[in-house]
C-alpha cells in the first residue's frame, strides 16, 4: 500500500487523503480549519470515521481540537457522538455578511471579466418578474450594448434573466439545461442585435444573489467569442459566490468542462 503522509509528516497507513504540513508551523490551526472545512453544506452532522476520511487526521488529532472547537462553539457534538456546525459560526457568518458590500466583491471581479473579454460585464439581481441591473462596466468598444446601473429588465428574455429564472425554479427549456450547464447563452434573445453570456452567482445556502452577464453587439459575441469567454465568465462566478460564502463547487466543475 502507497505510503500517505499527514499534517505532522508521520506515515500514514490507512489510505486516507492527507493534508500539506503548515508552511508557518500553526498546524493545529491548520488541522481545526480542515475539521470545520469538512463540513458541506448538504452535512446536517458528520461521524468521526466521517471527517477523518475528509481530512485525512487522525481520529485521536480529531478528537483533542474538536474539544478546543466546541470549547469555542464552532462546532458541537451531539449525544448520539456525531457532530454538527455551532453556533458560533453563524454568528461569525453575519458579521462576515454585514461587514461586506456587494460592490466590494462584484466590481473588482467584473472589472477583471472586461478587460479579458474587452465587452461589457453587468451584474442582475431578482426582483419578482423581473430583474434590475445593479453594476455595469462598460466595453472599451464605441459600439456596445447600452444598459445602465437601475435599469429594469424582464426575467425571462436575455441571458441574465434566463439565468436567473432557471436557479429561481422555473421548470421546463432551456432551464432545465441551464441547471445543468450554469451558464446560458442568449442570441438575440432580448434585442435582434445584442448578445450576452451569462452564469449565477450564490450566496450560503445555495440563495441565489444574481447573475454575472457578458453582452455586446452580436457580430463581436460570435461562437469564438463564446467558446474562449464561456470559462473565464463561470470561473467569475465562482469567484464571486466565495466571496458571498457559497459553495463554488458546482461552478468551477462547469468551468473545468468549458
Amino acid at each position: 500500500m502507497a505510503r500517505m503522509v499527514d499534517v505532522a509528516g508521520k506515515a500514514k497507513q490507512d489510505g486516507t487523503a492527507a493534508l500539506p504540513a503548515s508552511s508557518d508551523g500553526v498546524a493545529a490551526l491548520d488541522r481545526a480549519i480542515a475539521i470545520l472545512n469538512a463540513f458541506t453544506p448538504q452535512d446536517r452532522t458528520l461521524s468521526l470515521a466521517e471527517i477523518a476520511a475528509r481530512t485525512g487526521l487522525y481520529k485521536s488529532t480529531i478528537m483533542r481540537l474538536a474539544g478546543s472547537l466546541i470549547r469555542g462553539h464552532l462546532l458541537e457534538r451531539l449525544p448520539d457522538g456525531l457532530y454538527r456546525i455551532g453556533s458560533g459560526a453563524f454568528r461569525l457568518g453575519a458579521i462576515y455578511q454585514r461587514s461586506v458590500a456587494a460592490a466590494d466583491i462584484l466590481l473588482p471581479i467584473m472589472r477583471d471579466l472586461a478587460e479579458e473579454s474587452g465587452e461589457s460585464v453587468a451584474f442582475y439581481a431578482p426582483a419578482g418578474n423581473l430583474r434590475t441591473c445593479l453594476y455595469r462596466i462598460e466595453s472599451r468598444h464605441p459600439i456596445r450594448y447600452h444598459v445602465r446601473e437601475g435599469d429594469v429588465l424582464p426575467l425571462h428574455l436575455g441571458s441574465g434573466g434566463r439565468v436567473l429564472a432557471a436557479f429561481a425554479g422555473e421548470s421546463g427549456e432551456p432551464y432545465e439545461t441551464i441547471r445543468r450547464s450554469y451558464h446560458y447563452v442568449s442570441l438575440g434573445d432580448r434585442d435582434p442585435d445584442t448578445a450576452g453570456l451569462s452564469a449565477p452567482v450564490f450566496g450560503p445556502g445555495a440563495t441565489l444573489v444574481g447573475a454575472i452577464t457578458l453582452a455586446g453587439p452580436r457580430m463581436r459575441i460570435d461562437e469564438v467569442f463564446i467558446g474562449r469567454m464561456r470559462q473565464p465568465l463561470l470561473a467569475a462566478a465562482a469567484r464571486a459566490t466565495r466571496a458571498f460564502g457559497g459553495e463554488a463547487a458546482a461552478l468551477e466543475r462547469a468551468a473545468a468542462r468549458a
